[in-house]
């Protein structure tokens, strides 16, 4: 288990052209089962739905389901305008009835690691049907055909591919999960994501307690489409 400090380095890489695209320019996305689109003010109480599930909220940062709608407002807001261009954030919905069932993409342009990451949320009933790896595959194929700037990026050098990446990297999303939520784990490793490190920390829902968490990374490399 990793127990140094992140030591961290200064690399030439790609990342998506800033500002990101509006949410009103986004295009809706659908798979075989879903409909991933932007969100929306009025997917609030859809939202509260998920986010006052307690096996949901319990793998997050925040522990806890939401106390109550205008809670869920404040969570949904980041993602809405004026700040959608900061984030790529998608509502997760059935293609056949257009309900909402979660939220996922990039809520953080740079994560602990440096690189821009990746996080999800599906509600219970939902789980165990693919769903989630569903998701993640159709995000990823639409951050990859954002347009790419030049960038340099202080990265974690634990992320770099080798030692030889100290000047310049191939541009990655990153993830990172509790050790024991093993089905996050398979939808990561199913979508191509591939473990790096494990490490642990104060547990940020209780920070008395100590938490084991497992990185991932994507490399995005060939899979981008500029």
């Amino acid at each position: 288990m990793a127990a140094s400090k992140p030591k961290w380095a200064t690399v030439k890489t790609t990342l998506p052209a800033r500002p990101l695209p509006l949410n009103a320019s986004r295009s809706p996305v659908t798979t075989d089962s879903l409909l991933i689109r932007p969100l929306v003010p009025e997917d609030a109480r859809s939202l509260h739905i998920l986010r006052t599930q307690p096996e949901v909220m319990a793998n997050s940062p925040q522990g806890r389901p939401d106390k109550d709608l205008e809670e869920t407002q404040q969570r949904l807001s980041p993602f809405l305008s004026p700040n959608d261009e900061k984030t790529f954030n998608c509502a997760i919905c059935l293609k056949d009835t257009g309900e909402l069932i979660g939220i996922g993409g990039c809520h953080q342009l740079v994560s602990m690691f440096g690189w821009p990451a990746i996080g999800y949320m599906i509600r219970t009933e939902f789980w165990g049907q693919g769903l989630a790896t569903e998701f993640v595959k159709a995000w990823l194929e639409s951050w990859c055909e954002l347009p790419r700037a030049e960038a340099e990026l202080e990265i974690d050098r634990r992320t770099l591919l080798s030692d030889e990446d100290e000047e310049s990297s191939p541009e990655q999303v990153t993830a990172f999960t509790l050790v024991d939520n093993i089905g996050s784990q398979r939808v990561l490793e199913k979508a191509g994501f591939e473990r790096f490190l494990t490490w642990e920390e104060a547990d940020l829902r209780d920070p008395a307690l100590q938490v084991t968490l497992i990185g991932y990374r994507y490399v995005l490399g060939d899979h981008l489409r500029n």
